[in-house]
């Protein structure tokens, strides 16, 4: 198995990215990964890092798309850059997985334009899984789509079902649609006439939620639109870190708390780890051709190491052919017609 990395997206780039790399093939065996960037750079991390293995190697490339450049106009225009290199050998099956921590903008157009949606796929959608009592929670859709249409709503959840029933082994994922209270007479009427769709579905869904839902477990999957799910994952995000900080100055506040601090050490970490956004890796483009990961633009290496290792095990169970066969069967029943 091969998986593509875009060695010169993000913020940390190359040298988190490389690292990464170089930590992910330390943990796990049978596959190897091939950077695609400037070819010196990558070298000379290597070197720092230390690997002298034959399981990285090294496509060069000349250009890198930036976060301030217009997605369209980079991706006609940057033929050779990481981005573009990454997804023209991801159609050609030269590659299982393609991963970036690079413009969103440019991978959520890439990913259209060059891979194509799945057959049947009316938008794709970005479905990260976000920390939750209940062992994880996947948000559908965090980012990609701000306007739907009932269509959309259905996918999202079909394919965040999927998702997670083959990442964290949920079966039967509990789905809930994300709205300004959980009464079905409340909400905009795209968002009761969805609800309708869902409890006529054969998803195992549990009605309408609010964003408090989400941490406390009471779903497995959160349908809402882009823009609604990228609020509450940044909202999420942010609150971990004040969270993790707050619980920092206590534990320092004075001798006492550095004493108890030293005895709840263990746990603490245990904690702070569940918080951190680079334990669960980047976030998946679901609903194109192709296994596609977006890791955040400031991620570090455990979040590249962490979405090798996923990705691996998501091209392993075959994650395409799955949807498009669930794709058709929603078909099938007559929802993939409803329009609003």
């Amino acid at each position: 198995m091969k998986i593509l990395v875009d060695a010169m997206g993000g913020d940390n780039a190359p040298k988190e990215i490389v690292k990464g790399c170089v930590e992910a093939v330390k943990s796990a065996e049978d596959f190897e990964i091939l950077l695609l960037g400037d070819k010196q750079q990558i070298e000379d991390l290597l070197t720092t890092y230390r690997y002298s293995g034959n399981r990285i190697s090294i496509r060069h490339t000349t250009e890198v798309i930036t976060n301030n450049e217009a997605p369209t106009k980079a991706i006609k225009e940057k033929k050779d850059s990481s981005i573009v290199v990454g997804f023209q050998m991801l159609k050609e099956k030269l590659g299982d997985v393609f991963i970036s921590a690079g413009s969103t903008g440019a991978l959520m157009t890439g990913a259209l334009f060059l891979l194509g949606r799945i057959r049947g796929v009316n938008r794709p959608a970005l479905t990260p899984v976000v920390p939750s009592l209940s062992g994880g929670t996947v948000i559908a859709d965090a980012g990609m789509n701000t306007t739907c249409k009932p269509i959309n709503y259905m996918q999202f959840a079909l394919m965040g079902k999927t998702y997670i029933e083959m990442v964290l082994g949920k079966n039967n994922p509990r789905i809930g649609l994300v709205n300004v209270g959980s009464e079905e007479e409340k909400g905009l009427p795209i968002i009761k006439q969805v609800n309708t769709l869902l409890k006529e579905s054969n998803f195992n869904f549990i009605g309408n939620i609010e964003g408090n839902d989400i941490a406390t477990g009471k779903v497995d999957v959160a349908v809402c639109d882009g823009f609604t799910g990228n609020v509450m994952l940044k909202m999420m995000e942010g609150s971990g870190k004040y969270m993790s900080n707050g619980l920092k100055k206590v534990f320092t506040a004075n001798i006492v708390s550095k004493l108890a601090y030293m005895m709840l050490k263990s746990n603490f970490e245990v904690f702070k780890k569940s918080l951190d956004p680079n334990e669960f890796g980047g976030t998946p483009i679901l609903g194109v051709n192709g296994i596609v990961y977006k890791c955040h633009g400031s991620c570090n290496f455990k979040a590249i190491k962490n979405t090798v290792l996923n990705s691996i095990e998501l091209a392993k169970k075959n994650f395409i052919d799955r949807i498009r066969e669930e794709i058709k069967e929603l078909e099938v029943n007559n929802i993939g017609d409803v329009e609003i």
